[in-house]
């Protein structure tokens, strides 16, 4: 059974994607900008709390499908500015310190609005409760 999941982003309907979408134990969240809950952009010029941002947003989604942050196995950092990777580094860091999932930094040319200075995606796998006894 699948499950999808919105934040609320204006994109969402306009592109006709899902933020987050669950097949069985696997999760995918999509490519997460730096929104606002009013689909503003949130900390224009400040890398480090656009990535936290992406983060929470991500966060949330995989939560609203019964997943949990610790499921996450890949991140996808994509980044305009290739030179300033360690301040998205250090907000993920920070938010996946225990977890460590595998991660990969792309540079972009840019992205739909010209502010973002990063977009995030995610991958979970969340083990049934039978193979976490097991």
């Amino acid at each position: 059974m699948n499950q999808r999941a919105t934040s609320g982003s204006p994109f969402e309907e306009q592109i006709s994607f899902s933020r987050a979408a669950r097949n069985g134990d696997f999760i995918a969240v999509s490519g997460t900008a730096p929104l606002t809950p009013d689909g503003a952009t949130a900390h224009c010029g400040d890398l480090y709390q656009q990535t936290t941002r992406c983060l929470e947003i991500i966060k949330h989604s995989i939560e609203s499908l019964d997943g949990c942050i610790e499921d996450t196995i890949r991140t996808r950092i994509f980044l305009t500015d290739m030179d300033r990777w360690r301040d998205a580094a250090k907000a993920h860091g920070d938010f996946f310190k225990e977890v460590r999932p595998a991660c990969s930094f792309i540079g972009v040319s840019r992205f739909i609005n010209e502010n973002w200075l990063v977009e995030v995606e995610a991958d979970c796998y969340c083990a049934t409760q039978s193979e976490q006894a097991g």
